[in-house]
């Protein structure tokens, strides 16, 4: 666990989403206990395995329909919303329990065919479907950057991230979250305009 690393994300203005994949229960509680309170997890499976509801928990990897119904009563965040489907399942399963779901859009900024995300250009028409869901309230963006040593390529992608997140802010309530950033580009991330990091290898180092 590096506890110094914690403490330096802990003590920045941003927050510190801690990415548990592939780690225990126990790691979990130790990461609490240093002071994270936000964990994120990739899979449903995985992420019903350690759940506790004394923390905040964010799904932030691709989620299924199928599996909404699983999550929707545990989770405080899905920040991996890429489809109208999506949504629409979110709408659906959180209105049966009486809940307002808070999401982020994941847009797709990299030009890897392996990252998933919503194309830039269908952002308006999911926002425009988005305002009339009664049990889904769209607290901002997020993006997976591409993964490479290309710094100016990665710098352009989060500042076109962050001119998104500055439009939507000027049109609609609730926005206040731009999620960007991860273990090897957080630094990055939070240089343009990132106010919530999910950081989950480089806590474990």
């Amino acid at each position: 666990m590096n506890t110094q690393l914690i403490e330096h994300l802990l003590s920045l203005p941003v927050q510190l989403v801690a990415v548990t994949k592939k780690h225990t229960k126990e790691e979990v509680d130790a990461l609490y206990a240093l002071g994270v309170r936000t964990f994120g997890e990739n899979r449903v499976q995985e992420f019903l395995e350690k759940y506790d509801p004394n923390y905040s928990w964010h799904i932030i990897g691709h989620l299924q329909t199928n599996k909404v119904k699983y999550i929707i009563d545990k989770v405080d965040m899905i920040e991996s919303v890429d489809s109208l489907k999506l949504a629409s399942e979110i709408e659906k399963q959180a209105k049966k329990i009486g809940k307002v779901q808070d999401i982020l859009i994941e847009l797709k900024v990299s030009d890897d065919p392996n990252k998933t995300g919503l194309p830039l250009e269908d952002l308006d028409d999911l926002l425009e479907k988005v305002d009339q869901m009664e049990h889904v309230r769209l607290r901002g963006l997020m993006c997976i950057a591409s993964n490479t040593e290309d710094t100016q390529k990665i710098e352009h992608e989060f500042d076109t991230m962050h001119s998104l997140y500055h439009d939507l802010q000027q049109k609609r309530d609730h926005i206040d979250t731009l999620s960007m950033g991860m273990s090897h580009d957080y630094p990055i991330a939070i240089e343009h305009g990132a106010n919530t990091i999910r950081v989950g290898t480089a806590l474990f180092e």
